[in-house]
C-alpha cells in the first residue's frame, strides 16, 4: 500500500472534461496517482467517478484536458501542438497495460474459467497457449480459486466470477488496475471475498484506482481518498484523514449518509 515517489506519476489527469450532450459530467478534473499508489474515488452517484475511470483507458473520450498513464497520452498521439486520435489497434495495444474490473463480471458463459483467463494474452499478445495457462493458474491460486480452472461461470457464485475477473485482467500483466464498484453487483456476504483480494494486490504494490462505496477498505486500504461531486474534485487526502475526519461540508454529509446505512 506504500506508495514509492517517482519522476513520473503512473495517472496524470489535467483539466479532464466529459459532456454527454448538453450535460457537463467532468469539469476539469486535475489528479496525480504515483506509481505503487491506491486511490480511491468516493461520492454520490452521477457525481463523474465512473466517467473519469473509463476516461484513464480512453473507454470514453475527453472532450477538453489530457491524461497521460505511465508517461504516454492516452489515446492520442501529439504531433506539434495537435493531438490526433490513435487507431483502435493502437488504443487497444495501449489498453494492455491497464487492467479493468467492472461492476458486472462480464465473463465468457461458454468458455472455462482457466479460458477465459488465457483468451486476452493468447489474441493481443500472441502468447502460447501453455505459457498463458501457467499464469492463469498461478493467479487463479491467488485469488483463491485454484480449484476453478475447469469449471464454467454459471457454476460459480458472484464473488467467485469477481475474483475471477480480477485473475483475467491481471493475467495480461497490467501496469496499473482499475475498479469500477466491483462489489455493488454482489450479495453482502459475497463482498468481503472480493475485498480480500483487492487488498492483497494493494499490499503487493500495484498502482490502483477504485470507485467505491466500501469506506472501510477506503480507510484501510487506500493511500488516498478523492470525494467528486458534480464532476468536480471536492476534497482528497490520506484515506483515514478524509473517511474519519473529512474537511469539506458536503464531503461531511456524504459520508455520515453512507456511514449511517
Amino acid at each position: 500500500m506504500t506508495a514509492q515517489a517517482t519522476l513520473e506519476p503512473m495517472i496524470k489527469a489535467d483539466a479532464i472534461c466529459k459532456s454527454y450532450g448538453s450535460l457537463e459530467v467532468l469539469k476539469g478534473i486535475d489528479l496525480q496517482v504515483a506509481s505503487g499508489e491506491v486511490i480511491c474515488l468516493i461520492g454520490p452517484s452521477g457525481s463523474g467517478k465512473s466517467t473519469f475511470l473509463r476516461c484513464i483507458n480512453h473507454l470514453e473520450t475527453v472532450d477538453g484536458g489530457r491524461m497521460w498513464v505511465d508517461g504516454r497520452i492516452v489515446g492520442y498521439d501529439l504531433k506539434g501542438t495537435k493531438l490526433h486520435e490513435q487507431s483502435h489497434k493502437d488504443i487497444c495495444r495501449q489498453r494492455t497495460d491497464i487492467g479493468m474490473v467492472f461492476q458486472q463480471f462480464n465473463l465468457f458463459p461458454h468458455m472455462t474459467v482457466v479460458e477465459n483467463l488465457i483468451e486476452a494474452p493468447r489474441l493481443v499478445r500472441k502468447e502460447k497457449k501453455s505459457v498463458a495457462a501457467e499464469r492463469a493458474l498461478r493467479l487463479l491460486e491467488k485469488v483463491g480459486l485454484g480449484d476453478k480452472a475447469g469449471a464454467y461461470p454459471r457454476q460459480l457464485s458472484g464473488g467467485q466470477q469477481q475474483r475471477v475477473a480480477i485473475a483475467r485482467a491481471l493475467c495480461m500483466e497490467p501496469k496499473l488496475m482499475l475498479f469500477d464498484e466491483p462489489t455493488s453487483a454482489l450479495d453482502p456476504e459475497l463482498v468481503g471475498e472480493v475485498l480480500k483480494v483487492m487488498k492483497d494486490l494493494a499490499q503487493s504494490g500495484m498502482t490502483m484506482v477504485v470507485v467505491t462505496h466500501e469506506m472501510n477498505f477506503a480507510r484501510d486500504v487506500a493511500d488516498r481518498v478523492i470525494f467528486m461531486d458534480g464532476g468536480h474534485v471536492v476534497e482528497e487526502g490520506p484515506a483515514r484523514g478524509v473517511i474519519t475526519n473529512p474537511q469539506n461540508e458536503r464531503t461531511k454529509s456524504f459520508l455520515a449518509s453512507v456511514l449511517s446505512e
